[in-house]
């Protein structure tokens, strides 16, 4: 009868170690899979505010109203103003917008509501207040829409020049809204953003904006 023979004590630790660097592999692959999975869903939530960030700002600026406010107590010969200001890190932007709803008016506020854009300490916040002018003793609402933000400017379309191109400029003061807006967010995770709006109130009519923008 044959005597079966064994395992010799070096084939087991050769069998151990590969089983080890198997396992090892196995446990780096995994963390990988994890690590990737967190980082794709971080970068899907900063997507998503930034679209609900977008589509905000386009529901305020859609509904812009050629209304100057009172602010610090003194009356704007501007409906809406741009520029870095003490209340923002970077360029802020200020205006009024209609369409507040109040029904029947059971709220003891108006339907227009004051808007200002800015950033703090990288925050792009969206500034809000119950009334145009600036009750004493009501504090505005602050809304954080992004919080990667390290720039943020604005530029406003006024109309074409002579050679038929889109002339946006750096600044913008009267009576009546610009035909378009546009806004360019820096943002740490998806670098600078350009959206340009146009102003369906604005004294140039909507119709002819459409085609230009």
């Amino acid at each position: 009868m044959k005597k079966a023979k064994g395992f010799t004590l070096l084939e087991i630790l050769v069998a151990m170690s590969i089983f080890t660097l198997i396992g090892f592999a196995a446990t780096g692959l995994l963390s990988t899979v994890i690590d990737s999975n967190e980082l794709s869903g971080e970068r899907f939530d900063k997507l998503q505010r930034l679209q609900r960030a977008m589509i905000i700002i386009e529901r305020d600026l859609q509904q812009a109203v050629a209304r100057s406010a009172r602010i610090d107590g003194e009356i704007s010969e501007t409906v809406i103003e741009d520029g870095v200001s003490s209340e923002s890190d970077a360029d802020s932007l200020r205006f009024v917008r209609s369409g507040w709803l109040n029904p029947q008016f059971i709220l003891p506020r108006s339907t227009l509501e004051p808007i200002l854009y800015r950033v703090v300490e990288k925050r792009f916040e969206r500034v809000s207040g119950h009334y145009v002018d600036g009750a004493i003793g009501n504090e505005p609402r602050v809304r954080v829409l992004l919080d990667d933000v390290t720039n943020f400017s604005v530029e406003f379309f006024i109309g074409n020049t002579l050679d038929g191109n889109v002339d946006w400029n750096e600044s913008y003061t009267g009576t009546a809204l610009p035909r378009g807006i546009a806004l360019e967010i820096d943002t740490e995770s998806f670098g600078i953003i350009r959206r340009e709006f146009e102003l369906a109130a604005s004294a140039g009519g909507a119709d002819e904006v459409e085609d230009e923008l």
